[in-house]
């Protein structure tokens, strides 16, 4: 009879551990899967300040530069294209084609003596900076939550769990728009 007891002890030992290490593992991949989407949705805060700076700023330069009518039509363009993305790939190109369009958009105040010294663009421009300031750095707490989760996911133990909570597709990096890599040229 004691060896029964011991034996049932044993394995309720066995069972207790294994369901520990089961629900450790699960709760880890939730975590991390909760952690990329609060990660992504300080990335969209920080996109959708931007997509509301952006009419002040276009408005603001239009007084001065009415005839840079393409680089502000591309803008608003591209401001509405991001406003429309539906999923996280079509709203990081929409984004990065923006960040593009607004950097030319700033350059072109190069050439207005008078848009650089009006007080209303210079808050604007000052904000717009800070809210990029604040995309680079929420992109990159969002790559590194995506980094956790995949590599977790592709571990022999994530990939276990992944498929237990049907998180079995890789989070997708935000990556830096084609061309990013080359400085753009400054010319007195």
């Amino acid at each position: 009879m004691n060896k029964l007891w011991i034996a049932l002890g044993i394995i309720a030992v066995i069972v207790f551990i294994a369901f520990g290490w089961y629900q450790s593992g699960y709760n880890q991949m939730v975590s991390l899967d909760q952690q990329v989407k609060s990660s992504w949705a300080q990335v969209e805060n920080q996109l959708q300040r931007r997509f509301d700076l952006i009419p002040n700023l276009v408005n603001t330069v239009k007084g001065y530069a009415a005839h840079e009518k393409d680089i502000l039509e591309e803008v608003t363009r591209l401001r509405s294209q991001w406003g429309q993305a539906a999923s996280i790939p079509d709203k990081v190109a929409a984004a990065n084609s923006l960040g593009g369009a607004l950097s030319r958009l700033l350059m072109v105040s190069e050439s207005y003596p008078n848009l650089k010294a009006d007080q209303n663009f210079l808050e604007l421009q000052s904000q717009l900076e800070g809210t990029e300031n604040r995309i680079a750095v929420e992109r990159m707490r969002y790559n590194q939550a995506v980094l956790q989760f995949n590599t977790y996911q592709l571990s022999l133990f994530g990939s276990f769990f992944a498929a237990a909570t049907h998180l079995t597709q890789p989070a997708a990096y935000f990556k830096a728009p084609e061309g990013a890599q080359q400085a753009p040229v400054v010319k007195f």
